[in-house]
């Protein structure tokens, strides 16, 4: 069962692009290896100054361990339920697709640069747009040209595809 938010494939999984899983793995494969690595070093450097009990170089490495290991777990997590999605399996033909690039016009005439991505490795400011949010949701299979109102908190905003990249 998908919460709100979550962007979901054919088979239930997360819904992300092969960019994304690739992305997803290389953080893995750092967090599993120089990571741990660092975090071993500095619990075997703190051990060797003695008493743990008031060791605070000992305490912050031992909780930057635990966070380390959640952040790989939940990373894993993810990889195991990743449904990679591209934009032919999208079933949008022409339109701004899952995994597609699009020039897309804002209200105030502005262009900005949009993949259309899953919600997990979305990112604004790099030109990641969740497929799951309102605008992303909006603009999702939409034909060039065509003008799409959202409906906001401030009013309704209409945003143009321009093209597609």
């Amino acid at each position: 069962m998908s919460g709100p938010g979550e962007s979901r494939g054919p088979a239930g999984g997360e819904s992300i692009t092969g960019e994304g899983l690739l992305a997803l793995e290389a953080e893995l494969a750092e967090l599993e290896g120089p990571a741990r690595e660092q975090i071993a070093e500095r619990l075997k450097a703190a051990r060797a100054l003695g008493d743990l009990k008031e060791n605070a170089d000992y305490h912050i490495a031992k909780e930057d361990q635990a966070h380390l290991e959640t952040r790989i777990q939940r990373l894993r997590e993810r990889q195991k339920n990743a449904v990679v999605a591209d934009a032919q399996s999208d079933g949008a033909g022409d339109g701004f697709a899952f995994g597609r690039t699009a020039l897309v016009v804002d209200p105030d005439g502005r262009e900005h640069t949009w993949t259309l991505v899953g919600s997990t490795e979305a990112n604004v400011a790099e030109g990641r747009l969740s497929a799951e949010s309102p605008i992303g949701q909006a603009l999702r299979n939409r034909p060039v040209g065509q003008q799409i109102v959202v409906p906001t908190p401030k009013g309704d905003r209409t945003f143009l595809i321009k093209k597609l990249l």
